[in-house]
């Protein structure tokens, strides 16, 4: 089985990052030249995958004329989050609603996304449907981080994850989702860490440890150091 579309988190307000962000949506923000949703538009397309839909919402129009004016393979479909901004979950939920789809890759475009993750992001699919899943989540050794000062959310053993007093694995910012995890939830204003925080509770919360340099936008000073790596 193959995932087939995959959905672009793009609605939030980039405050690390002001005053870059006052102007320019943080998905349009440049590394060495390349805006990090373009880059992030350029590894979906690598895995074959020829649905694309992002949520917008702070500076929409800025996104939505950049999707326009540059020629990507897939279809890209731009989702209103609508009168309020609906934070990670109800942005999900509010996309996959939009879609016939059942599973999706969800990508956060503040992470440097690059080919180098074509082999873990083909592995961690399989490992969704060979073991039936309806979650899973990219986590990567905070050690990894390129930001020293991003600490551990999570624990991860054989793959499930857990949260205990050494959380030392941080979320890269992909995951992949089945729309029954939002079973009986309606379009508002929530985070998708309160799916995840349910699904620990029940010990159903899956994880793939991705061994690559984690490169995440997290703030001004971060995204000035990431220029010319």
């Amino acid at each position: 089985m193959k995932i087939e579309t995959a959905l672009i988190l793009c609605a939030g307000y980039g405050k690390r990052v002001k005053p870059l962000t006052d102007v320019t949506p943080k998905p349009l923000l440049k590394i060495n030249d390349l805006p990090l949703l373009h880059r992030c538009i350029n590894l979906i397309e690598s895995l074959n995958i020829n649905h694309i839909l992002l949520n917008t919402f702070y500076l929409q129009d800025e996104i939505k004329s950049y999707i326009k004016n540059n020629n990507f393979k897939a279809k890209i479909s731009i989702i209103e989050d609508g009168d309020k901004i609906l934070d990670t979950g109800g942005g999900i939920l509010n996309l996959m609603n939009a879609s016939s789809s059942e599973d999706f890759f969800i990508f956060n475009p503040d992470t440097l996304w690059s080919k180098d993750y074509l082999i873990e992001l083909k592995q961690m699919e399989n490992f969704y449907f060979e073991k039936k899943l309806n979650n899973i989540l990219m986590l990567v050794d905070q050690r990894l981080s390129f930001d020293e000062n991003l600490k551990g959310d999570f624990s991860l053993n054989e793959n499930l994850i857990s949260k205990n007093n050494v959380n030392n694995f941080i979320y890269t910012g992909c995951q992949i989702l089945n729309k029954n995890s939002f079973k009986n939830l309606s379009v508002e204003t929530f985070s998708i860490r309160n799916i995840w925080n349910d699904f620990i509770k029940k010990n159903q919360l899956y994880g793939y440890e991705s061994k690559k340099k984690f490169l995440h936008v997290t703030n001004l000073d971060i995204f000035k150091k990431l220029q010319g790596l």
